[in-house]
């Protein structure tokens, strides 16, 4: 149809969009193209700024590789991914919160079987040693057996193994299966806080709202059993001084963890501890649903590893 107005815009896509077969489809773009359009109304967009934000939608593209997914960091520096991940999952009919949290940029399929009780922890990595106990629980608080966990994290140097050709590969990443009581165990290192990438748009992002980019420490689980939705979660340490302001937007009051220090290595499970060990435990309820897996983020390794720089949070 001929344009006369920027209101015959939006209505001339509109229709097109209308004319979409499937159904979600159609409900899903007609909703995108009403708020991107109601968007470009009530910033009162230029010229330049729309050419700006092209600009950074390509750049996002271009700074994803196998090792580094900056659509999926961007996604949780604007708190997309949060918000996507709390409309999902709403938790128990008790109020409760749910265990589910945030998939993040770092997933990398492939982690190696794990024998339960056994380290993740595949080279040499500074940091006190945390023994783990992770439980998978149905909505009526019955243990899930056979289901797959997979644990991973970033190092206390503050680098995934995929960012770190001097990590071993898969280090700090496992996978096991729960037994008849629904519970894993493992062994691995205290994770701390760290920041995350700010060479492309996501820096540029941060830097421009004046916030820091720091993520406070935490572990990932993913938990999949087929019959039952599959499950990320993170799990935050309580002592991070960056829960309040977590770059991610993704600490939830029901991930909150608190790992329990032990000064006397001879109570450790195991032999080789010397000095402080931690003990953490936490228990995870999966639903019925999709057991689908997503594609992971990641593939691969970087060849270098990245600088890490620290932005601070103006005040």
């Amino acid at each position: 149809m001929p344009i006369d107005s920027p209101d015959d815009v939006t209505a001339a896509v509109l229709a097109e969009a209308a004319r979409t077969p499937d159904a979600r489809t159609r409900e899903i773009l007609t909703a995108g193209i009403a708020h991107l359009h109601a968007f470009v109304r009530d910033a009162q967009l230029s010229e330049n700024e729309f050419r700006h934000l092209c600009g950074v939608i390509a750049r996002l593209g271009q700074a994803t590789n196998a090792a580094h997914n900056e659509v999926m960091l961007a996604a949780g520096s604007l708190g997309v991914s949060a918000l996507v991940c709390l409309l999902n999952n709403r938790g128990g009919a008790d109020g409760s919160g749910t265990t589910a949290n945030l998939m993040g940029p770092f997933w990398r399929a492939g982690a190696p079987r794990t024998p339960d009780g056994g380290s993740i922890v595949r080279s040499p990595t500074p940091g006190d040693p945390v023994f783990v106990t992770a439980c998978v629980r149905d909505p009526q608080g019955q243990p899930v057996a056979d289901a797959e966990v997979e644990v991973w994290h970033a190092s206390p140097e503050g680098f995934y193994e995929n960012q770190d050709p001097q990590q071993a590969d898969m280090n700090l990443r496992g996978r096991f299966v729960t037994g008849a009581d629904g519970c894993i165990r493992l062994r691995t290192v205290k994770p701390a806080g760290y920041p995350v990438p700010v060479d492309g748009p996501v820096g540029a992002l941060l830097r421009a709202q004046g916030r820091h980019n720091m993520r406070p420490a935490h572990l990932h689980f993913l938990i999949h059993k087929a019959g039952y939705k599959t499950q990320f979660s993170q799990v935050y340490s309580g002592d991070d001084p960056h829960l309040e302001t977590d770059s991610q937007f993704g600490v939830t009051r029901a991930l909150v963890a608190h790992y329990e220090r032990h000064d006397d290595a001879h109570g450790a499970p195991a032999t080789d501890v010397v000095g402080p060990w931690y003990s953490l435990r936490r228990t995870f309820v999966i639903e019925r649903g999709d057991a689908s897996l997503p594609a992971p983020p990641i593939s691969g390794k970087s060849a270098q590893r990245p600088v890490l720089t620290v932005l601070e949070r103006r005040t």
